[in-house]
């Protein structure tokens, strides 16, 4: 039995959208328990590119999944620089602002030596003021373009700040040289 050309066409480009487009969509994106992430971003004239992705576990909670982005231009990871970088977690279990808040200042105090952590103290608290609660899928994303430190909760600007010395030590909290977890911190830095 031999197919008629004008039904067989349509029939190949049917069984290539169905192989080819998710093996397309697979390496435009990666998947985390549900939680996706792009691979590339453009966003305000710049470019970013997924540098590592993963999974934080919290005892035996899988509490979120989270992204690193880094200017697409940077070959090599440079979470605590002046480089333009995005980092984004997204949670999948509520968490209040006061554990934010209180997570992030001692978190940071602990990983600093006190004189370090006096200087930005005050810049900490007003940066942990303007944490909201989350719920299971909301998503977080702290990035530095080069110029402002920002912090977004699902898309929506919370805080802003022309501070590298303060994107430098809260990027660490995640990828900085006492992280609150080494996997995950090399997960996200592609390691």
């Amino acid at each position: 039995m031999h197919l008629p050309l004008t039904r067989l066409i349509p029939l190949i480009a049917w069984l290539l959208t169905m192989f080819i487009a998710p093996t397309a969509l697979a390496q435009e994106q990666v998947e985390i328990e549900g939680a996706t992430f792009p691979t590339r971003i453009e966003q305000q004239g710049q470019s970013y590119r997924l540098i590592g992705s993963g999974m934080f576990r919290y005892l035996m909670w899988d509490a979120y999944a989270g992204a690193y982005y880094q200017a697409s231009d940077e070959p090599e990871p440079a979470p605590q620089s002046d480089v333009p970088r995005r980092l984004e977690l997204e949670y999948f279990h509520a968490i209040t602002a006061e554990d934010f808040a209180k997570a992030t200042e001692d978190t940071l105090r602990d990983g600093m030596s006190d004189d370090a952590y006096q200087q930005i103290r005050q810049r900490v608290e007003a940066f942990s003021r303007q944490y909201r609660d989350v719920d299971p899928g909301d998503r977080y994303m702290l990035s530095w373009d080069g110029k402002t430190l920002s912090l977004a909760l699902n898309g929506e600007r919370v805080f802003a700040a022309n501070d590298l010395t303060l994107a430098n030590a809260l990027f660490g909290i995640w990828l900085g040289d006492k992280p609150l977890g080494d996997d995950f911190r090399d997960a996200l830095l592609g390691r």
